[in-house]
């Protein structure tokens, strides 16, 4: 009795050591998230709502219920976004050198990578861009003018929004 005992432990601690092969992983599947559709109004940290006029230039106002500044955040896939304006049409998009512009047309400088922040902000990073390797996020600065990407970090009070419900 006692020598299966310590066989069972041996072999428990055998199969549970660091360097012990271990069974591959299944890939987690999230085709739920995929295709979603959210109305929201970003509200900046900066206290601006982002909002894109109907010349296609991307800023910031302080009038809540303007109706350029409803937005559809539609999931590309889980944890890609992209940002439209409801009123304009236009796609939220960043160009190479980190400036925000409105396109007309669904492009690839139109996906951001949504994270939601410790303080319940969400940041929105662009998908295809990348200055000397970091991130350029999307924001906004005191007086509600774009700031550009590659000044942008993620821990900047500008890069984060707060998305508000559409009433």
């Amino acid at each position: 009795m006692r020598r299966r005992l310590w066989l069972g432990l041996a072999w428990l601690l055998l199969a549970r050591a660091p360097g012990a092969p271990s069974a591959p992983r299944r890939p987690r599947s999230y085709p739920h998230l995929e295709g979603d559709v959210r109305w929201r109004r970003l509200f900046s940290s900066t206290h601006f709502f982002l909002r894109v006029d109907p010349g296609g230039r991307v800023l910031g106002t302080r009038w809540r219920h303007g109706q350029d500044s409803v937005l559809e955040i539609r999931a590309v896939r889980v944890g890609t976004v992209v940002i439209k304006a409801v009123y304009s049409g236009f796609y939220v998009a960043m160009n190479h050198r980190g400036h925000l512009y409105g396109s007309r047309a669904y492009t690839a400088d139109c996906r951001f990578r949504e994270r939601i922040e410790e303080n319940g902000c969400n940041t929105y990073a662009s998908h295809r861009w990348r200055h000397r390797g970091r991130p350029m996020f999307l924001a906004l600065d005191g007086r509600g003018a774009p700031r550009r990407g590659a000044r942008t970090r993620r821990r900047h009070v500008s890069t984060h929004f707060l998305p508000i419900l559409v009433s």
